[in-house]
């Protein structure tokens, strides 16, 4: 049985359990969540194998996000990943998806000096790596580049509150709207972003009553994180909920395993092993033929 086989079977298995649950998930899909209030469950993932796993576990949406600058590649913030390596990142996940929608994120640079360029940089995402949609960073100053995005038949996920792309303007990861004045402002961006097309908004980093208030307002889906349980879904980043991060967690994370203490362990472990010379044992081993075998001790005589 194949690799790409199996990971088929597995998911068609859930999806059959669930009659509710479609074999892929679209954009209408998620649009109609919200409309039956039931939750959008997405996940930020990077490789081949993670990305697998996650489409098997039944999630709707994975997001290839930039922030594989950090995670990935040990960047202190977002902003050093390059649009080739979103691209490379970007295909391995796609490779593992069956069901799972792919959104990939515009890296830092690729979008914000040139509409024309944005628009050709999420061009590349869509033919170049399979990506199914693209999520930029920003409100109103977004808005024709949105429009021009999804009239090129590209579908937009827009993302307001904490931008990561713009740490230094923000002077840091801080939370968002606490004024009345961000309020309004970001509000103003929300509309914006669904007035020009965008099929959802993530919002991060916010007071969960600014994030309530945006989700009842807006017709299309809003993914939260880090901004209260409101929303119409919910993201995190893969590593952050498996503890595989090496930082203090932000607030909102919730780990649901240790999976690096389960590494580490099995790391020493095998480090002993093979210092022991207990691995490999001989049943991990290969073997000549008995035929072989002695014709080798018969040479060995001969020398």
């Amino acid at each position: 049985m194949s690799l790409t086989t199996f990971s088929t079977e597995r998911v068609s298995e859930r999806v059959g359990r669930d009659a509710d649950l479609p074999a892929k998930i679209t954009i209408p899909y998620l649009s109609n969540k919200k409309t039956l209030r039931r939750p959008i469950t997405a996940v930020t993932a990077y490789d081949y194998a993670s990305a697998r796993l996650v489409d098997e576990a039944g999630l709707d949406l994975v997001l290839v996000g930039d922030s594989l600058a950090m995670v990935m590649q040990g960047h202190e913030n977002t902003l050093a990943v390059t649009m080739d390596e979103m691209l490379l990142y970007t295909r391995g996940v796609r490779r593992a998806l069956r069901r799972a929608l792919l959104v990939a994120d515009m890296p830092f640079g690729s979008y914000q000096t040139d509409d024309r360029e944005g628009v050709a940089n999420a061009v590349r995402f869509v033919k170049e790596a399979g990506a199914e949609a693209v999520k930029l960073e920003g409100g109103r100053e977004r808005k024709d580049l949105v429009r021009r995005m999804v009239d090129a038949e590209i579908p937009v996920m827009g993302h307001l509150g904490l931008t990561p792309q713009s740490v230094h303007r923000m002077g840091g990861y801080k939370v968002q709207g606490k004024t009345m004045e961000a309020i309004d402002e970001l509000r103003t961006d929300a509309f914006a972003l669904e007035e020009a097309g965008c099929f959802a908004i993530v919002l991060e980093g916010m007071p969960r009553e600014l994030a309530r208030i945006v989700s009842e307002e807006l017709k299309i889906p809003t993914i939260g994180i880090g901004a209260g349980p409101d929303c119409d879904g919910q993201i995190l980043v893969l590593h952050d909920l498996m503890n595989m991060t090496f930082s203090t967690p932000a607030k909102f994370v919730r780990r649901y395993a240790d999976v690096a203490g389960v590494m580490r362990e099995a790391l020493g472990e095998y480090r002993q092993d093979v210092e022991a010379r207990t691995f490999p044992s001989d049943a991990e081993s290969y073997h000549l033929s008995s035929e072989m075998r002695e014709l080798m001790a018969v040479s060995a005589e001969a020398r």
